[in-house]
């Protein structure tokens, strides 16, 4: 449960907020209360939505390309962006469903052209023990397990969660502690740290929500590149986003050249760059860093394999970060 009761006191110590809550109070995720001398999760179970999605919209490109992941989410969120996408379920409580780990994993097993289960929506993070006990489940009956999340976890939990994931694609909404604190209402190290770790277990794709006037200069992309490819690897696949007003937060969207600008900035350092929300000519296509070949060719959210087998370049022979 990760929480620590001292002299009275309940310190929630899922993530880096590490909450005091007082009896019948919640966290800042909203989602963790506090019942006497114990913390429940009140959203174990609880499901806002459930979706076969293909696995290029959580988005994953490397990870089993042109495949379909059943999708689940619940509400709330350890953050409070400003510009959240998702405000009407991260920030809101709405209605959900009753789905037990082991229906989940039922589902999941029912759909031959399913590879697993993706939890993602709002912030799966907080759901900690529903995507424990549902991922251990998942895991023994062969299927993939992916987080779709923005990162903010205390190390020991996220430490026994990532023997059970497969892939996860990490939100880094800025190379810079002031935005997260001004904007999200959090610390910039603790997601680092976050992604850092599960490259060393999983799968790892980054995705930059570029927000004009905020993160969008070229010191910002080439800060954020460069921890990219010293930190998790030049193969580890970027994502630069584009932003619409949303929530909280006025600013114009994305002009398509900021993002192109940050595109071209990245692949000056890493091999596999990628724009989404926007379609922008020869930015969704994975190609071959040595010899430029098209490896995967991707038309909306679907994907199709070419010159690629048994994780090389069918070409050139070159080694491919794909996981197939």
């Amino acid at each position: 449960m990760h929480y620590v009761l001292k002299e009275g006191k309940l310190r929630c110590e899922l993530c880096p907020h590490r909450c005091v809550i007082r009896d019948g109070q919640v966290g800042k995720c909203r989602v963790r209360k506090r019942e006497g001398d114990r913390l429940v999760p009140l959203t174990y179970g609880q499901v806002t939505a459930v979706h076969l999605d293909p696995i290029e919209k959580k988005p994953l490109y490397h990870f089993l390309p042109g495949s379909f992941i059943l999708s689940l989410g619940s509400w709330g969120c350890s953050l409070r962006c400003d510009f959240c996408q998702n405000w009407n379920i991260s920030q809101l409580q709405v209605p959900t469903q009753t789905l037990e780990p082991e229906q989940a994993v039922a589902l999941a097993s029912s759909r031959e052209d399913n590879v697993g289960l993706a939890y993602t929506y709002n912030e799966p993070l907080i759901w900690y023990e529903y995507v424990y006990d549902t991922a251990r489940l998942a895991q023994q009956r062969g299927l993939k397990n992916v987080l779709v999340t923005n990162g903010f976890i205390n190390p020991e939990p996220l430490e026994e969660l990532l023997p059970c994931i497969d892939a996860l694609n990490i939100d880094v909404k800025a190379m810079s502690d002031e935005f997260y604190r001004r904007l999200c209402g959090g610390r910039l190290r603790w997601v680092l740290r976050a992604a850092e770790m599960a490259a060393q277990h999983a799968h790892v794709e980054i995705t930059n929500l570029v927000i004009p006037g905020e993160n969008d200069r070229d010191e910002d992309f080439r800060a954020l590149v460069d921890w990219v490819a010293e930190a998790l690897g030049p193969d580890t696949p970027l994502h630069f986003s584009r932003y619409h007003p949303d929530y909280k937060l006025t600013a114009p969207p994305t002009p398509p050249e900021t993002l192109s600008r940050a595109y071209a900035l990245a692949r000056e350092k890493l091999n596999y760059v990628y724009v989404g929300n926007i379609a922008l000519p020869q930015t969704q296509d994975t190609v071959c860093p040595s010899c430029g070949a098209k490896l995967i060719v991707r038309h909306g959210f679907g994907a199709t394999v070419k010159n690629l087998a048994d994780g090389k370049c069918v070409r050139c022979g070159a080694k491919i970060s794909v996981v197939t």
